[in-house]
């Protein structure tokens, strides 16, 4: 590695805005990047890999330093620190001075049995972890610290997956074909949203267990559907491809914002069934009651199952935060179930790997009054080490009365 001084004064700063100013990572990296138009895509590549690298490592490289960075020295004595763990080999900066290699790596060995160390985790979070999920705590980590796969939705009504991998092979973009159906991978990571096949709608960026959502409601042609916490609509634009745009799917969410980017990317996708509706009011959700055939809760969430790609996530939560979304969700699950009908199906999920967000919601819903006229049909909990992309928590439902 033959390191530039400007890259890592661009690191430094960067570092500083997230863990000192608490600004969002993919942010941060993003203005970084355009900071300086004669970085070359190596030094690009490179800065962000370093950045990310410090992210999801970060507890790891302080205990090795000996403390937390607070000002831009010690990030640089960070910097160095990870560079050592890596096996490179530094110049002789000045701001590096006072790190030797060899101790680095010793402190290393000393802290590595320690799993929240090891791992680079909060002290609570580990704890949390290891309450609810015991057995697989361990794998669960290791697989969260592992790079996600960048995988897409094929758009059936616009082409088909054979169709769009030689289109993208012609663009240089290899995609290969997975076990779930017109999911494809992107073995190597780079920006396709500049592609001409996603900008004719061809294709979604969506991850694989993300995309085992809406084929467990399996909607119907010419039925309703409810996507009740539809956000920017990734899954209302399956649920669209599923009902083959012949009914109507009603997209809620509490933030106009993010259903109007819903409908940019229903105009792209060809999606015509997709009608975006802002939460204002519990009479928006009363005056939906009984109405849908089909109803999706992809509820708020503490978000663990997505450590992957978004490592960030361990450093931003807090327990508060996590008790507060458990009640989010217990509340969106008494208020909006009304909206199935009788006979009708819902389907509750997260993108938690907790069972306190998961499968215990559900058992506490179906013990309450509201639940009582529901049963559960079936659930999937997907964990990061089960090799289907991130951790993902989904349960299907009907209403019997």
């Amino acid at each position: 590695m033959r390191l530039y001084r400007n890259l890592a004064q661009a690191a430094v700063q960067a570092l500083e805005e997230i863990f000192q100013q608490g600004n969002l990572a993919d942010r941060v990296v993003q203005s970084t990047l355009k900071s300086n138009k004669k970085w070359g895509s190596k030094d690009r590549k490179f800065l962000a890999g370093t950045i990310y690298d410090v992210v999801r490592w970060y507890r790891r490289y302080y205990e090795v330093l000996g403390r937390e960075p607070s000002t831009p020295s010690d990030w640089w004595q960070l910097l160095a620190t990870k560079w050592y763990l890596d096996g490179e080999t530094l110049p002789e900066w000045e701001e590096f001075e006072g790190i030797d290699s060899a101790a680095v790596l010793a402190r290393y060995e000393e802290l590595k049995s320690v799993r929240k160390i090891r791992e680079s985790i909060p002290d609570w979070l580990d704890e949390l972890g290891s309450q609810e999920l015991p057995l697989q705590w361990d794998n669960t980590l290791a697989a969260s610290n592992e790079q996600a796969d960048l995988t897409i939705r094929v758009n059936t009504k616009l082409t088909t997956e054979d169709k769009l991998i030689q289109h993208l092979e012609k663009q240089q973009v290899i995609a290969e074909k997975t076990s779930t159906p017109n999911a494809l991978v992107i073995p190597k990571r780079q920006k396709i949203t500049q592609l001409e096949a996603y900008k004719r709608g061809w294709f979604e960026v969506q991850d694989i267990s993300s995309q085992w959502v809406a084929p467990l409601l399996a909607p119907t042609p010419n039925s309703v559907v409810v996507d009740a916490c539809a956000g920017a609509g990734g899954k209302s634009l399956h649920l669209a491809n599923l009902i083959n745009n012949k009914g109507k799917i009603i997209a809620l969410d509490v933030s106009g914002r993010k259903l109007q980017e819903l409908q940019k990317r229903a105009k792209r996708a060809n999606s015509k069934c997709i009608y975006t509706q802002t939460i204002k009011h519990e009479s928006s959700i009363e005056k939906l009651h009984d109405q849908a055939d089909f109803l999706l809760l992809d509820v708020p969430c503490s978000g663990l199952g997505t450590l992957r790609r978004s490592p960030y996530t361990k450093w931003h939560l807090t327990p508060e935060f996590i008790e507060e979304i458990r009640q989010t969700q217990q509340d969106i699950l008494q208020r909006y179930t009304p909206i199935c009908k009788v006979g009708g199906r819902l389907v509750y999920a997260t993108c938690s790997i907790l069972p306190s967000e998961n499968e215990q919601q559900v058992q506490t819903f179906l013990a309450s009054t509201s639940g009582a006229d529901f049963r559960l049909i079936q659930d999937k909990s997907i964990l990061p080490q089960d090799g289907l992309g991130d951790g993902f928590y989904m349960a299907l439902l009907e209403r019997l009365s």
